[in-house]
């Protein structure tokens, strides 16, 4: 069970099953047992569209439109302000790499946002996620194929808009699982571990295992 504002890191091998959380509350998937549960109400109580309302999600592979930056954050949502876009830049840090472009928030990214680094395709997904004020957030944290200086501002960036806000994060560097409040060890669609990082650390089992082999290991080679 999550608690409201808690942030959650969740870990686990390459097809353990950890994307598929992300479609489950989404209800992208059907369930065949069990339920999941949002302030106590069955998801499928909820009608598709309010439920996809309040679950934001940036995944590894960010898609962008053919279209400018600000359409690409605001998807013509007429209830969001050229201003609440800029604000949310300036204080998730993407402010100024936007006004460095051609035209700035009016830049066409053109198909899929080849235009952009994969570090600024993602910065304006976490704009796009954090304008629109989800209840919850799921991040694929996804830093392997970018720079240090992009991934700083990618780890602040999600410090800023998991604040005070129940969210799940896809983890693949040490950074993310030392500041969650909790960690999700998934091997085979199953929850392992489920515990605090000094917790899981305190014991030898399935997570400590993953933490020497993978999280130290990527932080020791980056």
């Amino acid at each position: 069970m999550a608690q409201p504002g808690e942030c959650i890191a969740v870990v686990g091998a390459t097809g353990s099953g950890k994307t598929t959380i992300s479609n489950l509350l989404g209800r992208f998937y059907d369930i065949d047992r069990g339920e999941i549960l949002f302030d106590d109400i069955p998801r499928q109580k909820f009608e598709l569209g309010f439920l996809r309302g309040q679950i934001g999600i940036v995944q590894q592979d960010v898609f962008l439109f053919s279209d400018s930056i600000r359409n690409n954050i605001s998807l013509y949502n007429d209830s969001i302000t050229d201003k609440e876009i800029e604000e949310a830049a300036k204080f998730i840090g993407a402010h100024n790499f936007i006004l460095q472009l051609p035209g700035g928030y009016d830049f066409n990214v053109r198909e899929r946002g080849n235009m952009l680094s994969a570090g600024q395709r993602q910065m304006i997904a976490f704009l796009r996620a954090y304008v629109h004020k989800p209840a919850i957030l799921v991040l694929d944290e996804a830093t392997s194929s970018i720079d240090t200086e992009t991934e700083q501002l990618i780890q602040s960036a999600t410090e800023k808009i998991t604040k005070n806000r129940t969210s799940f994060i896809i983890a693949h560097r040490l950074a993310t699982i030392q500041k969650a409040s909790r960690i999700l060890l998934i091997e085979d669609g199953k929850i392992m571990e489920n515990d605090t990082l000094a917790n899981l650390l305190s014991k030898d089992g399935p997570f400590k295992i993953l933490y020497e082999q993978q999280f130290l290991v990527d932080e020791h080679s980056s």
